[in-house]
């Protein structure tokens, strides 16, 4: 499987092993350790990066293309845990084994780091530990956010919450492209694949949004949205 050939790939090298020695000591925001440490691995669509309940040895961040995470409940449902877009820096969990299996969602290149010497630059790098643990809480929040849009919203402000959360992290705040499908949306939200696609259309017909394509929507009426997202 593509995610067993990463974990023999990203072994360090002497070369890796040199350059993670000389830039210990050295100021190293957590994107330029990951570019010190790691090395970049493609992943064809749905290909496995890594799966639930296996050693967390590795950090990920996505160079290209989109990744999700998620989990298989006992009934069979999928509930997807998060959605890792370009920029984005995942797998960096406080436990030993994985919590959730991670899937290119469409053909992805990432950069694959070990654990082990992300830790290594940390040791003397302050200010590498100090942002290894603001992603950490980040991440936390971002959870804790999901579970109360799971728990406490209704449907068309769980679509609209996701909108608008997928907008602030793109590059545009009113253009959103969205890399995963209806499905995988509706696998986020916690509701079905017809509800998500109602609740869309809806939005589109009170003119908040505007979907010229199925992969891509315009937020019209930010506001609107908005005050669904409260």
């Amino acid at each position: 499987m593509l995610h067993q050939e990463t974990s023999q790939l990203t072994r360090p090298t002497a070369q890796k092993v040199a350059a993670i020695e000389a830039a210990a000591g050295q100021p190293q925001p957590l994107s330029a350790a990951l570019s010190t440490a790691g090395m970049s691995i493609r992943y064809a669509r749905n290909a496995e990066i890594y799966g639930e309940g296996e050693p967390v040895d590795n950090v990920y961040k996505v160079v290209s293309g989109a990744v999700r995470t998620y989990k298989l409940l006992s009934d069979g449902r999928r509930q997807i845990g998060e959605f890792h877009i370009a920029g984005d820096v995942f797998g960096l969990e406080v436990g030993s084994e994985r919590q959730f299996t991670a899937e290119a969602i469409a053909d992805a290149v990432v950069l694959v780091a070990k654990r082990s010497s992300l830790v290594a630059l940390a040791v003397s790098d302050a200010t590498l530990a100090s942002e290894l643990w603001t992603h950490t809480a980040r991440e936390l929040r971002r959870t804790q956010d999901h579970l109360l849009v799971l728990g406490r919203k209704r449907a068309q402000e769980r679509v609209a919450t996701f909108l608008l959360d997928m907008a602030g992290r793109g590059r545009s705040d009113i253009i959103v492209d969205l890399p995963m499908s209806r499905q995988d949306i509706a696998d986020y939200l916690g509701l079905t694949i017809e509800t998500v696609s109602r609740t869309l259309t809806r939005l589109e017909d009170d003119r908040a949004i505007e979907i010229p394509t199925s992969r891509r929507i315009v937020l019209r009426d930010k506001r609107a949205l908005g005050h669904l997202n409260n």
